[in-house]
């Protein structure tokens, strides 16, 4: 039965397009704010809803001993049209779960247009919501608009944390040489959309590693603004320059490891390596692994090209940088991501301290239903701590120390630990096992009321 209440929903990327699904699927009616292409980010490039402005990866997608794998399921036994669109837009990436960016975009816009309780509004939200809208889902990710960050830091009486986030290079397929260049996976990993080969892999030895990394090191890099000089990078997604300023090897230990691979013109493991990964369907696209960066963008071409293999490489996007904001959620927000200084507003996504695309729509699917529950006349309930969901709720919204508060992508430190004398790959299959037998108990009741 469709209510008769609406709740408005700020921002349309995937937090904020999961968060309508549920609502929707729930029968509440949802008005979609999304401020493109009327005003546009530093990092989008379409007005598509859920578009990916970064990697096209979920990251791994085994739900037996990998969190974000585990999260995955999760999210598909609630009926996440994030993870649908995934699933059907896969592509080839070893044990990850890569997506063609524009098939998925394009699958999660047509589903949320076609569904009757569901308008999209394409207009800036400039500002706070007004009051009357009684219940608002604030979605907008790591680039909220000016406006509304300077009005959501006078109302929390608190300035808001900002870092960069940094976006890797994409490179045109044919202009790499298979002469030097080669396919695998690593320990031959077959994954969910392809088979043991999903990388292509660019092998250096320890002079060609060297030189690169001094290469790095010396380039012209963006410079920051003065406000911006003292922004923190979340860890997990760092320039590879600031990678590499940590320490001479620290990029044959990061994105340049060579383990478990083998290159096939010497039978031996290369010192360093360099992968790309499939980045859409026609595999014309492949976007090289791990390689954010704020080089200046002829730096970037001059640098890259002295990589075996790319010597030729031709580029169909640079790498950049774009500022993320977010909240200090654990002192912010109340156990159902509402706002504590105003509970007509709620948060989802990167905005909340949640960092990848995955946690973001997970975070969007809770709030949504979250919203629901309220509409009718019910206490929201939080899934259980056990699970992906419920530990990264936890943290977010009080589990983490507010004084040091970053943002955090779902892992099993965040669980709660597991009987016995358990370690290793046993302990995250214990953990994972666990997490979804409490995740079930907890869908149990709207499953007994749609039937």
């Amino acid at each position: 039965m469709a209510s008769s209440r609406k709740v408005h929903i700020v921002g349309g990327g995937l937090a904020g397009s999961e968060a309508a699904w549920q609502l929707a699927s729930a029968g509440v009616p949802v008005v979609l704010h999304e401020m493109r292409p009327v005003r546009g980010t530093e990092a989008h490039v379409t007005d598509s809803l859920a578009e990916l402005v970064c990697s096209n990866s979920f990251r791994s997608d085994d739900a037996q001993s990998n969190a974000v794998g585990l999260l995955h399921e999760e999210m598909r036994r609630a009926g996440s049209l994030i993870m649908r669109a995934a699933d059907t837009h896969k592509l080839p990436a070893g044990g990850a779960l890569a997506v063609d960016r524009h098939g998925f975009s394009a699958a999660v816009q047509e589903t949320l247009l076609a569904h009757p309780l569901v308008t999209l509004e394409r207009a800036e939200v400039a500002g706070l919501p007004p009051a009357e809208w009684e219940s608002t889902i604030i979605a907008t990710g790591p680039l909220t608009s000016p406006a509304l960050a300077e009005a959501l830091a006078k109302l929390t009486g608190e300035e808001s944390l900002a870092f960069f986030d940094a976006i890797a290079p994409i490179v045109h397929h044919e202009s790499i040489d298979p002469s030097i260049a080669w396919k695998q996976s690593r320990y031959d990993k077959a994954g969910p959309g392809g088979g043991g080969a999903d990388y292509i892999n660019c092998p250096l030895d320890k002079e060609q590693y060297e030189a690169f990394v001094a290469g790095l090191l010396a380039g012209d890099k963006t410079e920051f603004k003065e406000w911006e000089a003292s922004t923190p990078y979340f860890q997990g997604c760092q320039p590879i320059e600031v990678i590499a300023s940590t320490g001479p090897q620290s990029l044959r230990f990061g994105p340049m490891k060579p383990v478990g691979l083998r290159d096939p013109r010497t039978g031996r493991r290369p010192w360093a390596v360099v992968q790309l990964r499939q980045d859409n369907a026609l595999g014309t696209l492949w976007n090289i692994v791990g390689f954010q960066t704020k080089l200046k963008h002829g730096e970037q071409v001059r640098l890259f090209r002295t990589i075996p293999g790319l010597q030729n490489a031709e580029f169909a996007r640079l790498g950049g940088l774009h500022r993320n904001t977010f909240l200090n959620s654990p002192r912010l927000l109340d156990g159902t991501l509402r706002l504590k200084a105003r509970p007509d507003l709620r948060f989802a996504g990167q905005i909340t301290g949640c960092e990848g695309y995955v946690e973001s729509a997970a975070v969007g699917l809770l709030a949504g239903r979250f919203a629901a529950a309220e509409l009718r006349g019910e206490t929201p309930s939080a899934p259980p701590v056990t699970t992906a969901m419920g530990a990264l709720l936890n943290h977010i919204t009080g589990g983490a120390d507010a004084s040091t508060f970053q943002p955090m992508n779902v892992n099993f430190g965040l669980f709660p630990p597991i009987d016995g004398n358990v370690r290793g790959k046993e302990r995250k299959q214990a953990l994972a096992n666990r997490a979804l037998v409490d995740f079930d108990r907890w869908l149990a009741p709207d499953r007994l009321a749609a039937e």
